[in-house]
């Protein structure tokens, strides 16, 4: 059985949504010289909890950076719009995913965030092949488990 997913064209407020994570993105780089890269915020943060040698000691900043991604959407709730994202997986396999994803972006050297926003903007061929590499391993995903495993 084939599934389908419709996505809903949505150009201004994928534009609106682009230009307030590079406008984020440039507010972190120029404030604190840091790259907003989730992953290496939410380690940052992290090990300013959880003190551990070499853990940065800028943590008010990362907290608000944590604390605006969850309370966006719960702003946009409250100010009538609607939020929706559905996710056809069991508890289990988000957590198996999850700890995938955070392997990856420890062995990758950051995120989707780090290296397609912030490093490709900075012309870093390393973010470039961790891009490439992050898409050849969505497509290949999406390929199997759509195509090969029927899901």
């Amino acid at each position: 059985m084939e599934t389908l997913t419709t996505t809903p064209f949505t150009p201004w407020a994928s534009l609106f949504g682009g230009v307030l994570i590079g406008l984020s993105a440039v507010m972190v780089m120029g404030l604190f010289g840091r790259i907003a890269g989730i992953a290496g915020i939410t380690n940052g943060f992290i090990g300013a909890v959880l003190p551990t040698p070499g853990a940065p000691g800028d943590r008010d900043w990362r907290v608000a950076f944590l604390v605006g991604l969850v309370a966006a959407p719960l702003a946009l709730m409250l100010a009538g719009g609607t939020v929706q994202q559905t996710v056809p997986v069991s508890l289990g396999g988000m957590a198996v995913a999850g700890l995938l994803v955070g392997l990856g972006t420890a062995l990758g050297g950051g995120c989707t965030s780090g290296h397609g926003v912030c490093g490709l903007a900075r012309l870093s061929p390393r973010s470039a092949v961790a891009v490439g590499t992050f898409m050849a391993a969505g497509i290949a995903t999406v390929f199997v488990l759509r195509h090969v495993l029927g899901a």
